[in-house]
């Protein structure tokens, strides 16, 4: 099983060498991209494949790929992902829908109407002030909740479509929170790193007892199993 991991991680490092190589979508990234609906399938870490991308970092988008009908055409289905009935979240980064590039879908509640937008090769660059405790959820880790310190004023930057330039932004608020944890995706890491290690490991328990059945789900959940080759 070791063996078939590494081989795993090895095609995922490959494939993002050659998009840097090219500056190119990768076959597999465009089919995954012009898949058939208008939402995509969200990855989730209770699947073993799923939990190597989601554990992967990211690389950036160049600006070809910007300009491309793939990266629209992404942008548009991590929308419709998001806000899709079976999801309805506040966030979405392109590892959790199979995607390790470094863009994420961000409901702005700080904006009036409270638009969601998309915001490519997005970086964190500044925290301000102290940080506040606050519950969390996750698309990737449904069923699952934890209280998270994250900061309330901080600065992202990120490429702009109209102008094809770094644009830098000041963000506060629930709205700063969700842009933390969207981009703690594109970093390998999901929320579960920060809770306090008695919540984790009372998280690691339950995701134990319903690897194991002795839990009902009221989800689909689909589980690796190591017995089958």
């Amino acid at each position: 099983m070791k063996t078939r991991r590494n081989i795993l991680i090895a095609v995922l490092m490959l494939s993002v060498v050659a998009c840097r190589n090219d500056e190119s979508w990768t076959n597999a990234e465009k089919s995954l991209i012009k898949g058939d609906g208008e939402a995509m399938r969200v990855l989730t870490i209770y699947d073993k494949a799923d939990s190597l991308v989601l554990r992967t970092e990211c690389s950036g988008i160049s600006t070809k790929e910007l300009t491309s009908d793939e990266y629209k055409i992404l942008a548009e289905k991590m929308v419709a992902t998001v806000t899709s009935p079976e999801q309805d979240g506040v966030g979405i980064a392109g590892p959790q829908v199979g995607i390790s590039r470094r863009v994420v879908a961000v409901q702005r509640f700080d904006k009036d109407g409270e638009p969601f937008e998309v915001y490519p090769n997005i970086q964190i660059t500044c925290h301000r002030g102290e940080k506040a405790l606050g519950p969390e959820g996750c698309l990737s880790i449904p069923g699952k909740r934890g209280n998270v310190e994250r900061y309330q004023d901080i600065d992202i930057n990120y490429t702009s479509l109209k102008t094809l330039r770094d644009t830098t932004e000041s963000i506060k608020g629930f709205t700063a929170v969700i842009f933390q944890h969207e981009c703690d995706h594109l970093d390998g890491h999901l929320f579960i790193d920060w809770v306090s290690p008695i919540r984790k490991q009372l998280i690691r328990n339950k995701l134990s007892n319903m690897i194991k059945g002795k839990i009902r789900c009221s989800y689909k959940v689909k589980f690796y199993n190591p017995k089958k080759k």
